[in-house]
């Protein structure tokens, strides 16, 4: 059977795909389980498509892995998620070095449980050297507070007299996102059929792509992902130009 990924036009790759893994706990439901069950077979979709794109040659995934406001879900399945999280980063760390990936984490990580935190440590410092792709977890996070954060930072800056505030332009402020050095994502995707951003990466999404899928991220495979690269590569990008302009 031909792939998906035949069709893919590799000069025209989105640099960076951002992703919102949404769907799990209905994926469980539907499977008579719990949701903690829904997220242990959700590690499997990001080990294909974390591949999926290294293979083709993604340089930036960018993973919602856990946001500020799923604190707030109940005690067990925040215990579960961070035991999850724990495990997957013990466990995937040989596939990550053995795909050249670099891992990195974006968020409130501070907030994240002592063991949890250094076992992301750990990954990120045994990874720094992989070239291949970065693969970005967005822990603790969510785009507010990656805002507040850059005002608070930008603010303290001023008042120290290291920043003029006629300084303050796009760039500064892309500067001081903890996404900062990374390319804006070319596309974001979302899985579960929800058509919404959830607070996630507010200011870098201003001209990305959104593409959605009716797909829980447990049964997101690597066609799936080869279908919303076409899809993107199907698009026109104007960044607020005309098509006349662009083609040109």
């Amino acid at each position: 059977m031909e792939s998906l990924k035949d069709k893919i036009i590799i000069g025209r790759l989105p640099e960076h795909i951002a992703v919102i893994m949404d769907g799990n706990g209905r994926w469980a439901k539907q499977q008579g389980k719990m949701r903690v069950f829904g997220h242990q077979h959700g590690i499997q979709a990001v080990r294909d498509t974390a591949e999926a794109c290294a293979e083709l040659g993604v340089k930036y995934l960018t993973l919602y892995a856990f946001s500020t406001e799923n604190w707030n879900r109940s005690s067990f399945e925040v215990d579960a998620l961070m035991t999850l999280l724990a495990n997957a980063l013990r466990d995937e760390l040989k596939t990550l070095n053995d795909n050249n990936i670099r891992l990195n984490a974006i968020g409130d990580l501070k907030r994240l449980p002592k063991p949890q935190y250094d076992s992301l440590m750990f990954a990120i410092d045994n990874t720094k050297n992989n070239n291949r792709m970065t693969l970005t977890l967005c822990l603790s996070y969510s785009g507010r507070w990656e805002i507040t954060k850059m005002v608070r930072d930008i603010a303290t800056q001023v008042k120290e007299g290291k920043i003029n505030p006629n300084d303050v332009d796009e760039a500064l402020i892309t500067n001081h996102l903890a996404t900062a050095g990374m390319p804006d994502p070319d596309i974001l995707v979302r899985t579960s059929g929800e058509e919404r951003i959830s607070n996630y990466l507010l200011w870098q999404i201003a001209y990305s792509e959104l593409y959605f899928t009716k797909k829980y991220w447990p049964d997101f495979g690597k066609e799936d992902l080869y279908e919303a690269i076409i899809n993107y590569q199907n698009r026109e990008r104007r960044f607020g130009k005309t098509s006349e302009q662009i083609k040109k």
